[in-house]
């Protein structure tokens, strides 16, 4: 069963809302790489709350019936809707709640005044924060909404979003963002790299496990080997005193002394008396 996550009315069902421009979603790998890995990292931070919706390239129409008035964000955030595949944001079918953060990645093809549009659409739609990466130039912007109007954030270095709360920090060469557990954003083969780390320590911990194992069971093995020869001894202790006392039972029998018998069987002259009364 496929989960309805947008909303319809009859002035607006019949709409159809474009999902694509023609236009590719990056211009370089560069700039691919970084709206991918803050999208994905946005997914991951949020992929327990079902009503946080994360999208990158998708088109949001803030106008109920308008197919003009859009813009397709590298990067959205939306509280209070839930999670689930759409072909743009339509906003009026969406409880009417506009995306609350947006992010833009730079790359040398962006225009200022293609750059100044987006703005005035972020702000006049409803946007809370909105952030530029330009990683060539590892600039970050950012701005937050102060009424109706976003206003720049004056120190975005080590800044934490108050939506979001995550933390960015500007390092000499390129953008790092930490997740509110201190993880850093990282790419899709950083993050295999990790896994492959995780995996290599779990495995050496099992390896090493196994060997404290291996190294118990000898150690046990040479306790129980050591139980044995002493058992073996006792047994056979045991079985010559037995033998030596049957002996000497059966020299009383002959009329010979008791210290006789001791001495000559390696007995205790107790040993000896005690089998008279037998």
């Amino acid at each position: 069963m496929v989960r309805q996550v947008t909303e319809f009315d009859a002035a607006d069902d019949l709409v159809i809302y474009p999902e694509t421009d023609g236009e590719p979603m990056a211009q370089n790998t560069l700039q691919f790489i970084w709206i991918v890995l803050i999208k994905e990292g946005l997914e991951i931070l949020f992929a327990s709350n079902p009503d946080v919706f994360v999208a990158g390239d998708l088109f949001w129409y803030p106008i109920a019936g308008d197919i003009d008035t859009k813009y397709a964000p590298d990067a959205m955030v939306v509280f209070g809707r839930p999670k689930g595949h759409r072909g743009s944001y339509v906003q009026a079918r969406e409880g009417n709640i506009a995306p609350q953060v947006i992010f833009e990645v730079l790359s040398p093809g962006n225009r200022k005044q293609e750059m100044d549009d987006k703005f005035d659409f972020y702000q006049k739609y409803g946007a809370e924060e909105y952030y530029i990466y330009d990683p060539d130039k590892n600039i970050l912007k950012g701005w937050l909404r102060s009424n109706k109007t976003l206003k720049p954030i004056k120190n975005i270095n080590n800044w934490v979003s108050p939506r979001l709360q995550i933390k960015f920090v500007l390092a000499p060469t390129t953008l790092e963002i930490y997740r509110p557990d201190g993880r850093k954003f990282v790419t899709p083969v950083e993050l295999d790299e990790l896994y492959q780390r995780e995996q290599q320590r779990a495995d050496a911990e099992q390896q090493r496990a196994d060997a404290e194992q291996q190294r118990a069971d000898a150690e046990q093995q040479r306790a129980n080997a050591k139980q044995q020869r002493a058992d073996a001894e006792q047994q056979r202790a045991d079985t010559e005193r037995q033998a030596r006392l049957n002996a000497a039972s059966q020299l009383l029998q002959t009329g010979m002394s008791i210290e006789q018998i001791a001495q000559i069987l390696s007995l205790t002259v107790q040993e000896v008396q005690s089998l008279n009364f037998l």
